[in-house]
């Protein structure tokens, strides 16, 4: 059979395409003849084929794009830091197994320290903020339980009620940051399902605190006012993702709920250090009984290898600089020129049509009002119906700004600062 997207089609068709048994698993996973080849072509058609970045194209280019916020990943201070206590360290390589196999003092040490510092009753280590959140919603809502989640929010959950033993009619989206729409959820399933009302039944309600794709801020503390207000009987809780929050946030970069004193108020908190702390991994943030419940169904923390001795030595220099304010610096010279670049941005953008390219409506205009969903974001996106001839333009104007997929948007800004760093030259070279 010949490749390509002619060749394929014709012997087949897009109708008789296998079901797998798992629907949320893509058919291109499935061995069958030609159909990879038509996926490929199909996705080549429609512009949205992913491949790997060439690994030295992008050297010369102005960094737009990644999630190295505060440019902790090519700081000095952090490197000294980090090579000095690999010296001392009695163990850097590996780990020895999964963590019910092996509980090494650093990993054991370095969530004691993350309990500590984000003012949690304990902490759970993760191998990235994905298998954090596939494994808590996987296992810990029950199968008479609920999930209302906001419409934007991250794979990893989706991916995680998939493998839960909810029924599809129990996991329920609600309008991105609306809370009318988070309500008339709760309330509809409240008067479907008595046993929530009685609170024999429990709703779980996930969000995250700042949008990766969006750069939009939750409006956390009404988000929780209206699930204490509706589950009186204390049976609804909230998971709140600050992935993307982490060292921007908050004191000590400690996240939105740190910033709301919300800590006591919510079920659990994900923090990933792969972002702004430039390591890897994540933490989630939760009570005794739920964190001994992952540990014993948690798939992805269970059947892994747990982080490497380097990787929690990595993570625990970067907790140093959050302690002693460095990142609290470097946070408020993020935000600060996230806020200059939007305001020498708006008035270019009014020559161009807004059907070719935009802000989206909450960046388009000043605030009026001062509140927690107006605080700057360091994600600005510009919309467009094209993003990929754009982002070769920005390329080749030196930005690199890549497209985002499966929406008109390309994902701009992240920050200037990963090649550049945030001295005051920044804002004229911006």
């Amino acid at each position: 059979m010949a490749d390509g997207l002619a060749g394929v089609a014709t012997s087949v068709p897009i109708a008789a395409l296998p079901i797998h048994p798992h629907p949320w698993i893509h058919y291109i996973d499935l061995p069958q003849p030609g159909i990879p080849s038509l996926t490929a072509a199909i996705r080549e058609r429609r512009l949205i084929r992913r491949r790997l970045p060439d690994p030295t194209a992008d050297e010369s280019l102005a960094d737009f794009s990644s999630n190295d916020y505060l440019s902790l990943a090519t700081s000095p201070d952090l490197r000294a830091r980090f090579l000095a206590k690999l010296h001392a360290a009695p163990h850097i390589l590996g780990s020895g197994g999964s963590r019910l196999l092996v509980n090494a003092h650093a990993h054991a040490a370095l969530e004691a320290r993350l309990a500590a510092f984000f003012d949690a009753p304990c902490a759970l280590l993760f191998n990235s903020g994905f298998d954090a959140n596939v494994g808590f919603f996987a296992c810990v809502p029950q199968p008479r339980d609920a999930v209302v989640f906001d419409e934007h929010i991250h794979a990893s959950v989706h991916d995680g009620m998939r493998a839960s033993r909810l029924p599809k009619q129990s996991c329920v989206p609600f309008a991105h940051n609306s809370l009318e729409g988070l309500r008339n959820v709760l309330r509809r399933l409240l008067d479907e399902r008595p046993s929530l009302s009685t609170g024999a039944d429990s709703v779980f309600v996930a969000v995250e605190t700042l949008y990766s794709m969006d750069g939009t801020v939750a409006p956390l503390i009404e988000i929780v006012e209206a699930v204490e207000e509706l589950f009186p009987h204390g049976n609804g809780y909230i998971v709140v993702d600050e992935a993307h929050a982490t060292g921007v946030y908050g004191p000590r970069g400690r996240g939105l709920v740190a910033l709301l004193a919300l800590e006591g108020r919510v079920l659990a908190r994900l923090h990933t250090f792969g972002k702004a702390l430039a390591g890897t991994g994540a933490v989630m943030l939760t009570t005794p009984l739920i964190r001994d419940y992952l540990l014993n169904y948690a798939r992805s923390l269970i059947y892994t290898t747990s982080l490497a001795h380097a990787n929690i030595i990595a993570v625990d220099c970067s907790l140093d600089l959050l302690e002693d304010g460095t990142t609290e610096k470097l946070s408020a010279q993020l935000l600060d020129l996230s806020t200059y670049f939007l305001n020498i941005l708006r008035p270019h953008l009014r020559t161009i049509p807004p059907a070719v390219l935009s802000l989206p409506s909450f960046l388009a205009t000043l605030p009026h009002v001062s509140s927690v969903t107006s605080l700057p974001t360091p994600i600005i996106p510009l919309l467009t119906p094209h993003p990929r001839p754009l982002s070769a333009h920005l390329r080749a104007a030196g930005i690199n700004a890549r497209p985002s997929h499966g929406q008109p948007t390309v994902d701009w800004a992240r920050q200037w600062e990963r090649e550049h760093g945030l001295g005051e030259d920044t804002r004229p070279k911006l």
